[in-house]
């Protein structure tokens, strides 16, 4: 596999969470990664199980450097003159605190890229306050996309805001570089969770737009039988998302509804007698039998698969999306890919 970041030089300030993630991601792309860590540095979760942070580190050199040394600030500064990047994750002001806010980082070197990695913002009216995943989930808007029926939204684990975060930092650090290289400047990268998830919402703004979510009509994403998850008689659950009235066509077939008209799709009334026949349906099975029957097929099926099934997947497995790391934890691999053109 290609290495397109290879050459690349950052410095991250390790942080927790989506700051850690995108230097990984730098890091899986071929970028040289000095991770400035805190030689005190408290753990996270669990006290007798604390998060690891070897996934996290993966690919990267670690320099301890306690900062509220000058001596550590100097070397931190010797690192970054050199460096073509620098990300950091703590809360606005605390760098500049330190004398190694963008200013005093280019002084040393004009063409830095310094990536700031934050929940809210640098700016605006929480800008301060102290939160997580959920929380910036739930104030972008996005979250309510995943509530029915008035019901609460299931809470998502620390996937969707921090792992958007991650991905849109490290978009960021690549896009600014491109920019630096061409006019000799750096920039600073203003890369908040709220944000990211917002725009990373396109796609459901527009379905928005189109009447299918946030809307008095029933949602097919919310509402309809042919996108939602059904449970088996095995206990286990089974996904269906035949979105478009050829993949209908074919659910409806392989499902036996020989008189379910597939034309009338968006027949939204239909929606709830329909739904609970295909409960009943696929409760009446185990998942294994969905499974010989769906997967594989054009009916945009899935089994939900634990992250341990997953791994054992046979398309997973095939490509290589998940491997053991050093500690014999699952890890997941280096996304995307960069191949030859040829």
């Amino acid at each position: 596999m290609i290495l397109p970041l290879a050459g690349l030089s950052v410095i991250e300030f390790e942080g927790i969470g989506p700051g850690p993630l995108a230097g990984r991601m730098l890091a899986d792309l071929g970028a040289d990664v000095v991770a400035v860590v805190r030689p005190d540095k408290a753990k996270l979760g669990d006290p007798d199980k604390p998060l690891s942070e070897g996934p996290l580190r993966r690919g990267k050199r670690i320099v301890p450097l306690d900062l509220k040394h000058p001596g550590a600030v100097a070397e931190a500064l010797a690192l970054i003159e050199t460096a073509d990047s620098l990300i950091e994750g703590n809360r606005p002001g605390v760098m500049e605190r330190l004398g190694l806010g963008p200013a005093d980082c280019a002084k040393r070197n004009p063409r830095l890229v310094y990536g700031r990695m934050t929940g809210w913002g640098q700016d605006g009216p929480l800008a301060q306050v102290a939160a997580h995943d959920l929380n910036y989930l739930a104030l972008s808007g996005v979250l309510s996309l995943a509530a029915r029926d008035g019901q609460a939204p299931g809470v998502p684990p620390t996937v969707l805001g921090d792992g958007g975060g991650a991905l849109g930092l490290a978009f960021g650090v690549v896009a600014a570089l491109f920019a630096a290289g061409r006019s000799g400047k750096g920039c600073v990268i203003d890369c908040s969770i709220v944000d990211v998830a917002a725009s990373l919402g396109g796609i459901a703004l527009a379905a928005r737009a189109a009447g299918m979510l946030d809307a008095p009509s029933p949602s097919p994403f919310h509402d309809s039988p042919f996108y939602d998850l059904y449970a088996c008689a095995d206990g286990r659950y089974v996904s269906v998302g035949a979105l478009e009235p050829q993949f209908y066509t074919l659910l409806l077939h392989k499902l036996g509804l020989a008189d379910v008209d597939p034309k009338a799709q968006y027949d939204r009334a239909a929606w709830p007698a329909l739904k609970a026949r295909l409960r009943a349906l696929f409760l009446s099975q185990p998942s294994a039998h969905w499974r010989a029957l769906l997967e594989g097929s054009d009916a945009c099926f899935a089994p939900m698969l634990s992250l341990a099934e997953a791994a054992t997947h046979p398309h997973n497995a095939a490509r290589g999306v998940y491997r053991c790391g050093p500690d014999g934890e699952l890890e997941a691999a280096s996304a995307p890919r960069f191949l030859p053109l040829r």
